[in-house]
């Protein structure tokens, strides 16, 4: 072979040679700091999501309980709040929701003799059996009443009729109610519900349910006794009810309307926010 032709295959040679080792390293190593770069990226970008998906559910769950929770104590009737607490266990508000009002015409009511019905200008609502009509209900005592005595504020109601504008409420047996309201108004009830914040055995944080159907009680119902499994309305709420109880109910007197401030303190993925919303139950017995 000529130098020539030497050279010429040398110079084929050297355009044909691969990487050298340090090529590949050095590539390995740019590829890998990429890779742990848009992966950390990526992880990152997903926790984001995630987080801002819990909080826009957990959010979604609180305005809707606070919303729920705000309009049954709004229709509550006039002095039917109750608030119990057991330590930093639970806590809860029980309330008697107004299904239907007016005026009455004609009432049995002290000093006049007991009757099984009463007149009234027709509401608005339908009346059914196994409501409750009050009239004039100043305390707790006279709405958590026993529905079948004979003399009290509050009684069940056997029947209802209605012809054009006056309407006829008729009672199980002859009752006697024990005021007169001074606007002669009456209230029509069915079933007290409860809301609950609950501490759960062993958890750091508390959640709200709802009870409902289980009958007027003289004596409050708790969660433990008396009450059914109740709707799990929201949950990770991070109140100490010892400290800061999520309930206060500031009752009605002869200036101002029953108060119940909602001060609930949601917590989720690392952030926490507070309800602070005031509730009036407009007193007019």
């Amino acid at each position: 072979m000529t130098n020539q032709s030497r050279r010429q295959f040398g110079k084929y040679s050297s355009l044909q040679s691969g990487f050298t080792l340090v090529e590949l390293v050095t590539v390995i190593i740019i590829l890998g700091i990429l890779a742990v770069g848009i992966s950390s990226f990526i992880v990152f970008g997903t926790q984001i999501f995630v987080q801002a998906n819990a909080v826009e559910k957990m959010l979604g769950q609180s305005r809707f309980a606070i919303e729920r929770m705000s309009r049954d104590i709004r229709s509550a009737v006039p002095n039917s709040l109750r608030l119990t607490q057991s330590g930093n266990l639970w806590q809860c508000l029980e309330l008697l929701p107004i299904s239907a009002s007016s005026t009455y015409t004609s009432l049995p009511v002290y000093p006049n003799p007991a009757s099984a019905t009463a007149t009234a200008i027709a509401t608005s609502q339908a009346v059914a059996a196994g409501q409750n009509m009050l009239v004039y209900p100043l305390t707790a005592a006279d709405v958590y009443g026993d529905p079948a005595a004979t003399t009290g504020k509050i009684f069940a109601l056997a029947g209802s009729e209605v012809v054009g504008d006056d309407q006829t409420l008729r009672f199980g047996n002859d009752v006697q109610f024990s005021e007169n309201s001074p606007r002669q108004r009456f209230y029509i009830a069915s079933q007290p519900i409860s809301y609950c914040f609950i501490r759960e055995p062993g958890s750091s944080t508390l959640e709200l349910r709802r009870y409902a159907n289980y009958g007027i009680q003289i004596e409050q119902p708790q969660p433990s006794d008396g009450l059914n499994a109740g709707v799990l309305m929201a949950e990770n709420i991070a109140n100490d009810l010892v400290v800061q109880p999520p309930l206060t109910v500031n009752p009605a007197n002869l200036i101002d309307n029953a108060l119940v401030l909602l001060t609930p303190e949601f917590s989720v993925a690392g952030e926490s926010f507070r309800y602070e919303q005031q509730v009036q139950v407009i007193n007019a017995p």
